[in-house]
């Protein structure tokens, strides 16, 4: 049984009482959005996760990555990556690990944190069939399936697959004037399978053997967009449209099953066409959860994408998207650190909530007119509690000398709020 399937036979499971309390919202509401598959609640049976509601109606909910690389293994960093994404916040972790042991660093991670841990498989597919065979692209049916399955028993609750892109998405690649080609990493592994060996993506020839074995263990689908733009210039084109129409399919497919099921979206998009990419993806999809990387809606800020990132996520998640990927200020130049992880992860929060304002979350709202209030009774505490980040602010503070411990050092003794209430007392 899957959180899906419980949901269409009526039955309300804790994990749906969970995020109903989370979210405010009547616990039959959010059965009705998970049996639609409008709502996906990320949580394997083989892991203690902490339940969070990803979809429409919701709160914006923001994903971390982390992992490790071939030049930078460090399991203890990433460990602490996890305890730092947990504690501003984060509302889920991908595990992107591509260096070292891979299962032992999976096992700290999972171990390490509640919330809900994805992957994607296709890199430790790689790894396994360049040992196996001495190149990534040889790899079989067996090493993919044998290594889905061992990450689903770990207790892995959602899982990233490549699974839309086919034989005539690769035609529709290569028709095209595309700049950058495919820029993701699994989506690569699998375009240069196909394009070498002439065969079909067992990810997809293989769909419905692939949905029984997540269902066994309810992992959610996370479909993988492995033609997204990598550049604005290359934005909303052909191979990406056609993957999403495959992905769109399979959406229908994988609720047919019972297995729970989101979609990826691109990175790289204009801000004038990132409310088209949202409304097309959910059209396509009927409705099922889209997961954004940022988006970026420009290639020129290196060192800065964490603010890009920011710029867009709001829009994206105004416009459709329910679960923010954060691009931290790394992207595009090493692997992050933990101070870059705080950075980014701060950054796609303060895109949620501006975005869940833009919408009309009572929750959301909440949290402005009690900071409105905070402000007005020149309580610094609560400020500083009720900030997406409350220990930047707070060392601002503390280093000041204390003058005035109501007003800020902008205005001083000619703060406008405390001159009014001068007056008023009078």
């Amino acid at each position: 049984m899957t959180q899906m399937t419980d949901a269409k036979n009526n039955i309300i499971t804790k994990e749906m009482e969970f995020v109903a309390k989370e979210e405010n919202i009547a616990v039959e509401k959010i059965r009705k959005w998970v049996a639609k598959g409008f709502v996906v609640i990320p949580k394997n049976i083989h892991r203690n996760t902490k339940p969070v509601g990803i979809g429409d109606n919701l709160k914006t909910k923001v994903n971390v990555n982390l992992g490790t690389s071939t030049d930078c293994i460090d399991i203890d960093m990433e460990i602490r990556k996890a305890i730092i994404s947990e504690e501003y916040g984060a509302d889920a972790i991908m595990d992107l690990s591509t260096g070292g042991e891979l299962p032992e660093i999976r096992k700290q991670i999972l171990k390490n944190t509640t919330l809900p841990v994805g992957t994607v498989p296709m890199y430790e597919i790689g790894i396994e069939s360049k040992n196996k065979y001495g190149r990534v692209i040889d790899f079989d049916e067996d090493i993919i399936f044998n290594t889905i399955e061992r990450q689903a028993k770990e207790g892995v609750d959602f899982m990233t697959l490549h699974c839309g892109i086919t034989k005539h998405t690769i035609d529709t690649l290569n028709n095209d004037d595309r700049i950058m080609g495919v820029v993701s990493r699994g989506g690569a592994y699998i375009t240069a399978y196909i394009m070498h060996h002439q065969k079909e993506n067992p990810l997809y020839s293989q769909f419905d053997y692939l949905l029984e074995m997540l269902k066994e263990h309810d992992v959610t689908l996370s479909l993988g967009d492995g033609m997204r733009p990598g550049c604005l210039c290359d934005h909303t084109d052909r191979p990406q449209i056609q993957e999403l129409i495959v992905l769109g399919e399979l959406v229908d497919r994988c609720r047919e099953a019972g297995v729970q099921v989101m979609v990826e979206g691109p990175g790289h998009i204009p801000l004038n066409n990132v409310e088209t990419n949202m409304k097309i993806q959910k059209t396509l999809c009927k409705n099922a959860p889209f997961y954004v990387l940022g988006p970026l809606p420009t290639d020129l800020a290196m060192g800065y994408d964490h603010i890009t990132s920011a710029i867009g996520g709001a829009l994206a998640a105004y416009s459709g998207a329910n679960f923010l990927c954060y691009v931290t200020p790394a992207e595009h130049v090493r692997l992050m650190n933990e101070d870059d992880v705080r950075e980014g992860l701060i950054a796609s929060k303060i895109a949620a909530q501006i975005a869940d304002v833009a919408k009309g979350n009572k929750l959301a709202w909440a949290k402005e007119k009690e900071m409105a209030i905070a402000r007005k009774n020149h309580d610094w505490e609560k400020q500083f509690e009720l900030s997406i980040d409350s220990d930047k602010p707070k060392k601002m503070r503390e280093d000041l000398p204390p003058k005035e411990e109501d007003a800020c050092s902008v205005c001083g003794e000619y703060c406008a709020l405390l001159m009014v209430e001068e007056a008023g007392k009078r």
